[in-house]
């Protein structure tokens, strides 16, 4: 039996709790809070991971070595797995760039895949990055018989719940409605043909659903951290 892949959200950054755009690599560093976080992960889990690698932001670096350390694996830097890249929005928190980034991020999960960040990225960029990542681990790890760890990715909210909802054909609307909070993550597990299939996403499983009271879900796409 394969392990899982589990794409695990850095801990809660300086730039977080300023709710900023915060995408452009090295990024904020992790609060207090954020390194406690990535060690109750690792606490949490009952086996090691097989396997730990990191975004080459310095968060989830930071993530990596804090859950590494008690976990005994060390970790890897990996390129292609960064955030979104919002461009002219970068380190913004003010209300319009906030709705400029979660227009455009709406599109993408209602199949806009072309639609771009000013002066960003669009989706496609970012699954161009990430996915071919993500199918290398497949090949090299959880495709073989006997490997049967998990494998952690630390990432960013954003670009996995994208990366998620499109690998395991989870519905848009409810990628949109649930985001992932600091070192939550969306487990997957690969089936036949080369698909995937979402086990967990944060604190929910299957089957996975979009809200159906469309103001409180405005409400909460507002409220929430706009990364997660």
């Amino acid at each position: 039996m394969s392990g899982r892949l589990i794409l695990l959200r850095h801990g809660q950054t300086y730039g977080n709790v300023e709710k900023r755009l915060d995408t452009r690599p090295p990024g904020a560093e992790l609060t207090p809070l954020g390194r406690d976080q990535a060690r109750a992960f690792a606490r949490a889990r009952q086996d090691p991971p097989g396997l730990l690698v990191h975004s080459v932001a310095t968060r989830a670096r930071q993530t990596a070595g804090e859950a590494g350390g008690l976990l005994q694996v060390a970790p890897r830097e990996c390129d292609g797995l960064h955030e979104v890249q919002v461009g002219e929005l970068e380190n913004r928190n003010d209300d319009e760039a906030i709705e400029q980034f979660g227009q455009v991020y709406q599109r993408w999960h209602e199949g806009d895949l072309d639609a771009a960040m000013p002066g960003g990225e669009s989706g496609s960029d970012v699954l161009a990055r990430y996915v071919p990542v993500v199918t290398d681990l497949r090949m090299r790890y959880l495709d073989n018989h006997d490997w049967t760890d998990d494998i952690v990715v630390v990432s960013h909210g954003a670009a996995i719940r994208l990366v998620g909802a499109v690998l395991a054909g989870v519905d848009g609307g409810f990628a949109l409605d649930n985001h992932l909070a600091n070192t939550e993550f969306v487990a997957l597990a690969p089936i036949t043909d080369g698909r995937w299939s979402c086990l967990q996403w944060g604190s929910l499983t299957p089957p996975f659903y979009p809200e159906p009271d469309a103001d409180a879900v405005q409400e909460a796409r507002t409220a929430a951290d706009p990364m997660g």
